[in-house]
């Protein structure tokens, strides 16, 4: 069975898809290099000379590259004319470090993909869904459409470029709990919003010693028209209160095993016990909280309900074979709410259908 989630979120089968940006490609380390010291502007004459060099190897091996060490080659020719200026004329030339900033940052209204900071909306040339190598972005107002909205940031640990299958799976996981912190009303997310991240290549990491995972959600197709942000910085007290009593419920459900109770009935009876012992939970926290106004009475009845629902679900725990599972399995899920608190939503002012099914409440 793949039911819908309680909270009309995805089922279990359909999490948000991770999207990395960033394929292994074969690119010439001499022209990273070259755009390196072009932009830090620490040896502005070395740049020169190594984006020569790397435009004389990717002409005979064909890697990628010239880009950025015909980049680099510009950067430094203009930084070896600045301080040739600076020099000839000493100090009066008072413009030369914010010059110098332009040049680092661009001045044309983008910005490097690391300086990204949480809450930030952004365009990236040719929009986010698909892969890609990405240097600089244009910032976006969030209430304006936009292809990204960054949900945090984690740090890779370790001195070698641990690859990148392994910072994959890291960031699979670590990306998902950022995007829960940071939009918990989950019915308010849309559905083609899907999460996304950029990673070091081999290159950024060695020669720009680039540690930074940054995680996103990103439009699958077109823009996202909001901002997606739900977190402490947005809800009111009894908003935060609610979404986190009941999103715990959805976590577990999502985790029902692969295998049905005929082929693992221990697996299916231990998940049964988990779904048990987070309604209960989430009834014991909304009991917990100080409502008020119209939401009070309506969380009190969705905290009876859940708390009934633990009681079916622990019965389903407690089948000794599949058959009894089964029969109290089809008990239990009938009497998790049909709504799942969709009232109490609404007097909370939260969204009360999943977005992309209709407008949100």
């Amino acid at each position: 069975m793949s039911p819908s989630s309680p909270q009309d979120r995805p089922a279990p089968d359909q999490p948000y898809a991770p999207h990395p940006p960033y394929p292994p490609p074969p690119t010439s380390g001499l022209a990273v290099a070259s755009l390196v010291t072009g932009v830090v502007c620490c040896v502005p004459p070395l740049g020169l000379v190594l984006g020569l060099l790397a435009l004389r190897g990717i002409r005979r091996t064909g890697r990628r590259g010239r880009g950025m060490a015909v980049a680099g080659i510009a950067l430094s020719s203009v930084s070896t004319l600045l301080v040739s200026v600076a020099l000839a004329v000493g100090p009066s030339v008072g413009g030369l470090p914010a010059l110098v900033d332009e040049l680092r940052h661009g001045g044309d209204g983008s910005a490097s993909v690391h300086r990204l900071e949480r809450g930030i909306c952004f365009d990236q040339p040719g929009g986010a869904s698909e892969e890609q190598e990405v240097a600089a972005i244009t910032e976006v107002p969030c209430d304006e459409p936009h292809d990204a909205e960054v949900t945090g940031t984690f740090r890779l640990d370790g001195s070698a470029y641990p690859g990148v299958e392994r910072i994959e799976r890291q960031a699979e996981q670590r990306c998902g709990d950022l995007a829960d912190a940071y939009a918990m009303d989950a019915w308010a997310v849309p559905r083609d919003a899907v999460l996304f991240y950029y990673h070091p290549t081999a290159e950024s990491w060695r020669y720009l010693g680039d540690r930074t995972v940054t995680c996103m959600f990103a439009a699958d197709q077109g823009k996202l028209t909001g901002p997606l942000r739900s977190d402490a910085t947005t809800l009111s007290p009894d908003q935060q209160a609610f979404l986190t009593a009941v999103n715990p419920v959805d976590e577990v459900w999502y985790e029902e095993p692969e295998a049905d109770a005929d082929a693992d009935l221990a697996a299916n009876t231990a998940w049964a016990g988990r779904m048990a012992k987070g309604l209960d939970t989430a009834a014991t926290a909304l009991r917990d909280h100080p409502y008020g106004g119209d939401a009070a009475k309506l969380v009190a009845g969705l905290a009876e309900q859940l708390e009934e629902a633990g009681r079916r679900w622990a019965a389903a725990a407690a089948a000794k074979d599949p058959d009894t599972y089964w029969e109290r399995y089809d008990a239990a899920y009938g009497s998790l709410p049909a709504d799942f608190g969709r009232e109490a939503r609404k007097a909370l002012n939260l969204a009360t259908t999943q977005a992309g099914d209709q407008a949100a409440g």
